[in-house]
């Protein structure tokens, strides 16, 4: 036996969307239903586990052997409940994802849109969600029902002969895209970043569970004492009601057609009095960050670790890192001078002090939530990110000399950019210098073809820069930075020329490829980047443009219109993750346990001796193909996670 290829059916009570596969196969009424396999891609065998069969040994024996290769459709799930099933941990080693194969190369997420894009969904059975409802998850007690809260195969055996036919038709289908995407082979140093990201996912990180309920008690404390508030300021029944606040605020003489953040924000800017005060509670009402918490207590595990929190190739354009459950990929930043001791007040559930010494207990535990995240006993969180990599990355790709000598040296690449930009002497632009807060908003919103929107979608405006600046500011950062803007016009024609020509071509050491209908960038690292079924049309300014098939801003699959600047975005992002996952690799190999990566950031749950320079020295060992490449680490130590 060489490969397997798994699919199986499962029951917990436990949420699985909510609470995800390490928590959900916890449960203590966790239980697997169907194993479907097959051995080296012949005939799909279905073992009814939950009527006595029993998974045959040699099959059994495989699910252990590294020697032989295990694949499904989000591997991730399958042996985490198997692993709980065999009551033995599964190492990942030989583990691999169709899911992930699928997102390499563009593809959706889910079996059944990967199927469909590929041709791959001749006869997928449609039943599948609705007999998944009906096995897998506990049901409402009914007096028609008898009572009970959950159906077995007995109380419905045609059904369960149907949900037996969708566990084996999972296997074929996922046997029927691999066969469909078999000329594109994920290459091997990337199953060995999927290893490691799910040997970090295994590992968890810990939380702090007295933290974790204190907070949430404070929470549910505080917004009930800001909804009495409301009653008592407005006399309405429910002030959380969008039309009866709406109601009140025009009787009071102030009209709005939104209640939104932006909208509430506008309207504190004139609101006195009763509404002022009505607008700020419904503000502090409105922080959302602090359901993070809840998600934290339904994620965590039995030994207070939450598990499951990365997904690997989550982005599927750049193949970066996403977050899940928890989403530390968006956590607010903290500010609070004094953070321990408000994570001290919170944990003791010190209300009153709260209340007395902060303005808005809210936005005091949205600034909080990270310190929700702590090392093991002995042990101290060392976080370590790569200092602007991708400003040093998109200047080495496209080889604009001055910022690559920035980068080299002093690193000030806010201040240099605006000594460039205005023709300032550098020693003259210090931190509160106004071509400064240029030069940085600049950086942030132009590097990918971004324009006048850009920047004010930055915030420019906010940060003090007039409206009839910002297109002066566009001009002179492009003319500072030629060879980025030629960068991505010579991406752009290579992109096109590969896709019309059938061919390859290559820009800046970036190569694209057409090939049976996808568009294949190839990336210094050896990876791929992938656009689905790409076509050259007019876009919206008359001019011939890039269009290709992915999941679009709707969350589907749709056609999407792209060009050299944000193709350019995606290859540099790429680059980044590429160096992340290189930088993990030799964090691990040196016996340090990463706990959980964030952008660019890795948290590294270590012992007291082990320094900060120890892990920025790991992150900035680059891969040979990165040659000429200035890259740079900072990181700081802490006893909780947090933004130094």
């Amino acid at each position: 036996m060489k490969t397997l290829n798994i699919d199986i059916e499962s029951y917990s009570r436990t949420d699985l969307a909510k609470s995800g596969v390490y928590r959900y196969a916890e449960a203590p009424d966790f239980d697997i239903l169907l194993f479907a396999y097959s051995v080296d891609a012949g005939p799909v065998h279905v073992v009814d586990l939950a009527q006595g069969e029993t998974i045959p040994d040699v099959v059994r024996q495989a699910l252990t052997d590294d020697g032989v290769i295990k694949w499904a459709f989000n591997a991730q799930f399958e042996r985490t409940c198997l692993s709980r099933y065999l009551n033995t941990p599964i190492h990942p080693t030989s583990w691999r994802c169709s899911m992930v194969w699928s997102a390499y190369l563009g593809l959706p997420l889910s079996l059944e849109g990967a199927a469909i894009v590929t041709g791959a969904d001749k006869k997928k059975l449609q039943e599948g969600k609705d007999l998944i409802r009906y096995f897998c998850k506990p049901c409402k007690p009914t007096q028609v029902n008898g009572g009970r809260e959950r159906n077995f195969p007995h109380h419905d055996p045609e059904k369960w002969v149907a949900f037996k036919r969708y566990n084996q038709r999972d296997v074929e289908t996922e046997q029927a895209i691999q066969d469909k995407i078999s000329r594109y082979p994920v290459p091997e140093q990337e199953w060995g970043h999927y290893v490691l990201d799910q040997i970090i996912n295994d590992r968890g990180i810990l939380l702090d569970p007295v933290f974790v309920e204190a907070a949430i008690a404070c929470d549910t404390a505080t917004r009930e004492a800001l909804m009495n508030r409301l009653r008592t300021l407005t006399k309405l029944e429910n002030p959380n009601s969008v039309m009866q606040m709406k109601d009140w605020l025009a009787e009071q003489g102030v009209e709005t057609g939104a209640l939104d953040k932006a909208a509430v924000h506008e309207l504190l800017k004139s609101a006195q009095g009763d509404v002022a005060e009505v607008l700020t509670i419904r503000q502090k009402l409105a922080k959302s960050s602090v359901k993070k918490y809840t998600a934290m207590k339904q994620v965590a595990g039995k030994d207070d670790r939450a598990r499951g929190l990365i997904q690997f190739y989550g982005a599927n354009r750049s193949g970066r890192y996403a977050g899940r459950l928890i989403q530390v990929q968006n956590l607010p930043q903290n500010h609070v001078p004094d953070l321990k001791e408000a994570r001290d007040l919170v944990r003791a559930s010190n209300l009153e002090a709260l209340d007395m010494l902060y303005p808005s207990v809210p936005d005091l535990l949205s600034e909080l939530i990270r310190t929700a995240f702590i090392p093991k006993e002995h042990h101290q969180f060392i976080v370590a990110d790569f200092s602007a990599i991708e400003a040093r990355v998109i200047a080495w790709l496209a080889g604009e000399a001055w910022r690559n000598e920035v980068f080299a040296t002093h690193g000030k690449i806010y201040e240099a950019s605006a000594s460039q930009m205005f023709n300032v002497p550098l020693e003259e632009i210090d931190k509160g210098s106004p071509l400064r807060q240029k030069g940085k908003i600049s950086e942030l919103a132009l590097g990918y073809g971004g324009s006048v929107g850009a920047l004010r979608a930055m915030g420019a405006l906010d940060m003090g820069v007039e409206e009839e600046e910002l297109k002066p500011l566009v001009q002179a950062w492009r003319q500072a930075n030629p060879k980025i803007v030629q960068f991505w016009w010579a991406v752009d024609q290579a992109a096109q020329k590969a896709v019309k020509q059938r061919t390859t071509t290559s820009t800046h050491g970036i190569s694209f490829t057409y090939q049976s209908g996808l568009l294949l960038v190839g990336l210094p690292s050896g990876r791929h980047l992938s656009y689905v079924k790409p076509t050259i049309v007019l876009n919206d300014f008359g001019r011939e443009g890039l269009c290709f098939e992915g999941i679009g801003a709707t969350k589907k699959w749709e056609r999407i219109d792209t060009y050299g600047p944000k193709l350019v975005e995606n290859i540099v992002q790429a680059v980044s993750r590429d160096l992340l996952a290189h930088a993990m690799q030799r964090i691990e190999q040196e016996g340090y346990a990463i706990v959980m990566h964030v952008h660019d950031e890795v948290v590294v749950e270590a012992k007291q001796h082990v320094t900060v320079s120890d892990i920025c020295a790991l992150m900035t060992d680059q891969p040979d193909w990165s040659s000429g490449l200035n890259l740079k680490a900072e990181g700081y130590a802490c006893m909780f996670y947090q933004k130094d």
